[in-house]
């Protein structure tokens, strides 16, 4: 089946099998690996991008679910200059990340998150990260790199 998904700003339509997730869609068809495969059982959130602006774990959705939606990806996330959005430039400076493996999922669900959110607490992003996996950090930096860009974005002072 043809499936058509606004991805990153430009339009991206490809012959699928009706069952491809869209993470697979994203990775194999459209060459975007940012978004990571972790477990494949929505348990990990590494493949988490947004639909239409809410955060959606990729492995769980059908492209063909996602057929005239707009998804953006970790690679849609700076600027067209390069310039790194508020959420990727709060990890670098917080060292919210170690392997990075994680970071591409955890990037997404925080930028969604403040969306909701603009003023989240400790306790706020604790929570809307709970099905965002990190092995390697105490999520302590992870937390600190949210609150970081939730007062850059003009959140909490």
């Amino acid at each position: 089946m043809r499936v058509t998904i606004n991805v990153n700003g430009t339009d991206e339509s490809h012959d699928v099998e009706a069952r491809t997730l869209l993470v697979h869609f994203l990775r194999d068809a459209c060459a975007l690996t940012g978004t990571n495969v972790g477990c494949d059982t929505t348990s990990c959130g590494a493949c988490t991008v947004l639909i239409d602006g809410q955060s959606v774990k990729s492995c769980t959705v059908l492209a063909a679910q996602a057929d005239g939606a707009s998804v953006t990806t970790i690679e849609g996330m700076a600027s067209p200059d390069g310039q790194l959005h508020p959420v990727q430039r709060a990890f670098q400076e917080c060292h919210g990340l170690q392997c990075g493996f994680c970071t591409p999922g955890m990037v997404m669900a925080i930028t969604s998150l403040l969306r909701e959110n603009p003023e989240p607490s400790e306790t706020d992003i604790r929570h809307g990260l709970e099905g965002n996996l990190c092995r390697c950090t105490g999520y302590h930096n992870i937390v600190e790199a949210a609150l970081a860009a939730s007062r850059e974005m003009g959140g909490a002072s």
